[in-house]
């Protein structure tokens, strides 16, 4: 018998009592502009002197194209500063930007996708389609460049000197002052490339560039990436007007990666040295971080099993490296951006060593802990080295929500809250971490976006998105909106789980289906108290009737690593338990059909609703997989290996974690959905299910997208998406007899 430590909260079932005015969604809705979240900023930034904030706003009739936005921080006057539309010309980038746009997710977006301040916070330096504009804050745009060639990964130097950006696998960098263009590499090309992140980098570990300028515009490390180690794999990119073999560079798990070296070099091209990252050539470059004074250069460097991470310092000019210290794990590290060097030549630095995630100083070879607890850190937002703080995110009260927090790093406290209760909070800070720019949301309001001081005082709402305005694009839907309730349950080994579950307003004695909306896979918490991206598309469902479940497993993060390391060498088992311990609670409610409780899961909740079939045959009326992996060895190197081991010493975790040996298990309906262009869970991982699924006599539904990646994006293909999931479970489920 499990027990229920927390039940549903009566304040949030009452909240899902519905208005007989209130109008139900319908997927075309869902799926049309303006967003039902509201303006959903993108890169919200602090000018130089702290005067403007500017952000990437979508348009209203058009919700996946950005615009560039300036707002007076005192005054909270907004104007558009660059109009995508005016300047863009719509032509088409390169396949290297392409990918690029793939792994930062935001492959679907259309118009300005980055941009970055000049130091001295006079102009905005603006990609667009492939080129590269200056904007000023009066309006003005002047074109920098307009080759037939993309310019990517473009940069301005900290001083404000020189414009930076990479082109055809080469860097370059043009003198504001002059205009003189210097190509500083000039052999790029094929396999070979200079400051580009590799595809494992930008895919997996959160690296999305290959070059770091000096504090004081002296120097440049730059990456120089050799793919000819990496097996060429022949992929199948099947659109509606015919079939594109692609051939990728792809290091699949057990096989090799790119070799990665870095050197430094004047902004000429000059005086150029080769970093010594040792002798291995078989590790990763992780983070490459400048000291204040630009005189060092700190390189991590991680080994190829995951479990050891050095943290190297780098003389510019001669390239010669000592370690300063090293984290090891027997199971796995995370990697974060947490490192900060302070202007004495101490660093912040981020550990797991206690179990947690937690802050600490070192300098010169002494350590200092500043957080302790069972709670996660989980991001430095910034170091104001004026007062001695350090600010980051964290969830030092639950880990249902994030909140910023500040403890001081000369004589370490109890942490200070800054951010609101009952939010969950993402945070970025000016470079002195005196201001920060708050994107907060809750389940009953989507995100909003804010300036305050370093002590949480609100200064400005710079997007305050609010719910409760006429004119916004949910208020027709407002009165049927449903609060979650949240709880926890026992897992198998004792853990507490937490679920979150959305229903409908419950009548006395009626029995409900119930949509499991699964993840499960690492880094994968989906149980906060914020607005998530489905949940309109779960506020649709409660609309038709469903009760919809989410629980966080064993293997998602933010609870320390005995929880998160339940998974190592055994993918598709703790998690796979812990699901099912909550589809067991499910079903003791006197409010739940236990006959008529679906599953469906995404990417690595593909893979779960397969395990979960699998494991489990007759639980479930219906499982949905969408773009699931089926056979670890066909992922990269940097992920599965992290988790299973290298398959090339030993196979055996990936045969008992791969979801192909026991298909033939399946035995409820099954919807399987795939993008036949996916260059990340490749289409291969679904036909290698489907032959094996043939081969058993199992029967299955099947929907597949032509020239949809792994995202199956764009209002149509959605709505056809969820057209399809939503008839597939009214027959099978809601359909079914009791």
């Amino acid at each position: 018998m499990r027990k229920l430590v927390l039940p549903l909260a009566a304040a949030a079932i009452a909240l899902s009592a519905t208005s007989a005015s209130a109008a139900d969604l319908t997927l075309e809705r869902l799926f049309a502009s303006p967003s039902l979240a509201g303006p959903s900023p993108r890169l919200p930034k602090l000018s130089p002197d702290g005067r403007l904030v500017t952000l990437l706003r979508n348009r209203a009739d058009e919700k996946d194209r950005y615009d560039l936005w300036a707002i007076e921080a005192a005054t909270g006057a907004a104007r558009m500063l660059v109009d995508s539309k005016k300047i863009g010309s719509g032509a088409e980038v390169s396949e290297e930007e392409k990918m690029r746009r793939e792994r930062l997710r935001i492959a679907g977006t259309k118009g300005i996708v980055d941009y970055a301040w000049a130091p001295d916070g006079k102009s905005i330096l603006v990609p667009i389609d492939g080129d590269l504009f200056l904007a000023t804050l009066d309006g003005e745009v002047r074109r920098l460049t307009e080759t037939k060639s993309t310019e990517i990964d473009a940069k301005v130097s900290p001083q404000g000197r020189s414009l930076s950006f990479l082109r055809d696998q080469n860097v370059y960098v043009v003198d504001l002052a002059s205009g003189r263009e210097t190509a500083l590499t000039k052999d790029g090309g094929g396999t070979l490339s200079w400051g580009a992140a590799e595809f494992v980098a930008q895919e997996e570990m959160d690296r999305l560039t290959g070059y770091w300028w000096s504090p004081d515009d002296r120097w440049l490390a730059v990456a120089r990436v050799d793919e000819s180690p990496v097996a060429v794999v022949t992929r199948a990119a099947i659109g509606a007007e015919g079939t594109r073999l692609v051939e990728q560079r792809y290091p699949a798990a057990g096989t090799s990666n790119a070799i990665v070296d870095l050197y430094l070099m004047a902004p000429d091209g000059s005086r150029r040295v080769k970093a010594d990252l040792g002798a291995d050539k078989d590790v990763y470059l992780t983070r490459v971080d400048w000291a204040k004074d630009g005189k060092s250069l700190y390189v991590q460097r991680m080994s190829r099993d995951q479990k050891r991470l050095d943290v190297l310092r780098v003389d510019p000019a001669t390239g010669a490296s000592t370690i300063l210290f090293s984290e090891t794990s027997p199971t796995w590290l995370n990697l974060t951006d947490n490192l900060k060097p302070l202007a004495d030549g101490s660093l912040i630095w981020s550990s797991e060593r206690s179990g947690f995630s937690h802050l600490y100083r070192w300098k010169a070879g002494t350590w200092t802990q500043l957080t302790r607890g069972d709670w996660a850190v989980e991001e430095v937002a910034g170091v104001d080295e004026r007062t001695g703080r350090v600010y980051f995110t964290g969830t030092a009260e639950t880990p249902l929500e994030q909140q910023l927090y500040w403890v001081r790093y000369d004589r370490p406290t109890k942490p200070v809250r800054v951010t609101e209760a009952g939010w969950w909070n993402e945070v970025k800070m000016d470079e002195k971490a005196t201001h920060a720019l708050v994107t907060r949301s809750n389940p009953s309001q989507p995100g909003q976006v804010y300036l305050t001081d370093g002590d949480g005082k609100r200064i400005a709402w710079i997007e305050q998105n609010d719910l409760a305005a006429a004119d916004h694009p949910y208020a027709p839907y407002r009165a049927s909106h449903v609060a979650p309730a949240y709880g926890t349950l026992k897992g198998p080994d004792g853990s507490d789980l937490h679920w979150r579950m959305l229903s409908p307003p419950r009548e006395p004695g009626r029995k409900y289906p119930v949509f499991v909306a699964v993840y499960g896979g690492p880094h994968g918490q989906r149980v906060t108290r914020g607005w998530y991206k489905d949940l309109p598309l779960h506020q649709y469902l409660v609309d038709q009737g469903w009760i919809v479940f989410a629980l966080d497993n064993r293997g998602t993060n933010r609870r320390g690593t005995r929880f998160e390391s339940a998974i190592y060498h055994a993918m598709g088992a703790a998690e796979v338990e812990d699901q099912l311990a909550g589809v067991e609670w499910l079903k003791r409610q006197d409010y739940v059909d236990p006959a008529k409780v679906a599953v469906m899961g995404w990417s690595y909740g593909g893979y779960m609703t397969l395990k979960l079939l699998e494991k489990a045959p007759g639980t479930f009326a219906a499982g949905v997989a969408g773009a699931p992996v089926t056979k670890w060895e066909l992922y990269d190197t940097f992920y599965t290996e992290r988790y299973l081991g290298n398959p090339a010493i030993d196979p055996a975790p990936y045969r008992s974690s791969d979801a192909l040996d026991e298909a033939g298990k399946i035995a409820d309906p099954l919807l399987l959905l795939h993008g036949m262009a996916d260059d990340n869970v490749v289409f291969e991982n679904s036909t290698a299910l489907i032959a094996r699924l043939q081969k058993e006599k199992t029967p299955f539904d099947l929907m597949v997208y032509p020239g949809a990646t792994h995202a199956v994006s764009g209002e149509g293909n959605q709505i056809h998406l969820w057209k399809t999931i939503t008839r597939f479970l009214d027959r099978e489920v809601k359909g079914a007899p009791d």
